[in-house]
């Protein structure tokens, strides 16, 4: 259980929330009231449907802010799903050379991210016009009404805010639109519509122009835009994909006669002793958290509450981390290794090939790509199995079972970063 849970766990015994919710159809609940187990800042805004608190999951629940001093509680579909579309080729983009306070092999933070594709003219390209910042920051949404869908009966339910928060990450002007971006700095799975829901009707009265709103996320040095409309301006749930564009600052690619050299100089190390063997499917999801351990230290709940990981995804991760010797725990902190602040900070091709060899150091996955070279493909499950129980790694062979997925997965995100 998160703070979170436990604070949420309280707050619906001490008002019973849910017996009013099924009674109701709603709860509202005071600020003041929510700061009495926790901040309110740390207890109501839930990124991903993962960060939700296990009494809302478990009910079917969500949060909204109707005022700065009252949210409501509900069945309410206020998430929306994204799916990465890898069929759509990545433009490669070339960074300014007049331009040097950015240093585009450091963009950890969202922030720097956003203004780095700004600052290279890549929404320029996205939109077919010059854009110029004009936005950012928090700031009141004035008031106006929306209906959003009830997640257990699909029916739209009417909701009024009056000068709650918003947060915009990046305002851009063109000579025909106000694009409004919200920026994650590494990959989703979903995303709260508030985040863009609140600004667009808050800058849609304001202005005559259209108002775009935009999810950009960066991860694994990929600036992935996603381009949104409202079909129904008073539709929170509305929200519609019109276009998917991914960009990258065009550097050298790995190549294959290079990853081959690498196999060969690889210095092979013992199993770690009191580290498992890593159960994290995804290697660029690892890359997105020592990524956001690059700006700053966290400790478990805030790995959790803040980012799309829910607790054991955060242990699985971290471990794989800790595997790979790029992840430390000091106390209740994870930080980074001084060799992963290292690999981080380096040029393109040079930052993966190091975290290439930090995976090629370890026998398993060594023999397993080494395998996959030499058929020119993924080596099935049972290859894996076998490899894996040749190798000594001390775990039951259910467990081999379970984590075939994670070299297999680690193998092909290896042949991803190749020319």
């Amino acid at each position: 259980m998160t703070k979170n849970d436990v604070s949420w766990e309280n707050l619906f015994h001490t008002y019973q929330i849910l017996e009013k919710v099924n009674k109701n159809g709603c709860f509202k609940i005071q600020t003041s009231q929510i700061n009495q187990e926790r901040e309110s800042r740390l207890m109501a805004k839930f990124d991903h449907v993962v960060n939700l608190p296990k009494i809302f999951i478990d009910n079917n629940l969500s949060i909204l802010p109707l005022s700065r001093s009252q949210y409501i509680i509900g069945h309410f579909c206020t998430h929306f799903p994204v799916k990465y579309n890898l069929k759509i080729k990545t433009l490669p983009w070339q960074f300014p050379r007049e331009i040097e306070t950015i240093d585009y092999t450091n963009l950890y933070s969202e922030n720097s991210a956003l203004l780095c594709a700004f600052n290279m003219g890549i929404l320029h390209d996205l939109f077919g016009s010059k854009t110029k910042f004009t936005v950012s920051g928090r700031m009141s949404t004035g008031i106006f009404d929306f209906y959003i869908k009830n997640s257990i009966n699909n029916q739209p339910y009417k909701i009024n805010v009056t000068n709650s928060q918003c947060e915009i990450d990046g305002g851009f002007e063109t000579d025909n639109c106000l694009i409004l971006i919200e920026a994650k700095n590494y990959k989703v799975e979903d995303f709260l519509i508030r985040q863009l829901y609140y600004p667009y009707r808050l800058w849609s009265k304001k202005i005559s122009k259209k108002v775009v709103p935009v999810l950009m996320t960066y991860s694994n040095d990929i600036f992935s835009f996603f381009i949104y409309e409202f079909i129904d301006k008073l539709g929170y749930s509305s929200i519609t994909l019109r276009e998917q564009k991914n960009y990258a600052i065009a550097s050298e690619k790995i190549q294959r006669s290079e990853l081959y050299l690498l196999l060969n100089q690889i210095k092979k190390i013992p199993e770690p002793q009191e580290i498992p063997f890593p159960q994290a499917d995804k290697f660029d999801r690892l890359i997105d958290l020592i990524s956001l351990l690059l700006e700053n230290c966290l400790t478990p709940n805030q790995i959790t509450e803040n980012y799309q990981f829910d607790k054991r995804q955060t242990d699985y991760y971290t471990s794989a981390g800790k595997y790979l010797g790029l992840i430390e725990k000091q106390g209740k902190i994870f930080t980074l290794t001084d060799e992963a602040k290292y690999i981080l900070r380096q040029p393109y091709k040079l930052k993966y090939l190091k975290l290439i060899e930090k995976i090629l150091a370890h026998q398993v996955f060594y023999q397993a790509f080494k395998f996959s070279v030499e058929i020119g493909g993924i080596p099935p499950k049972k290859t894996i199995t076998k490899l894996m129980c040749e190798s000594h790694l001390k775990i039951g062979n259910r467990t081999i079972d379970r984590r075939t997925s994670t070299v297999k997965g680690w193998i092909s995100w290896i042949w991803s970063q190749i020319d």
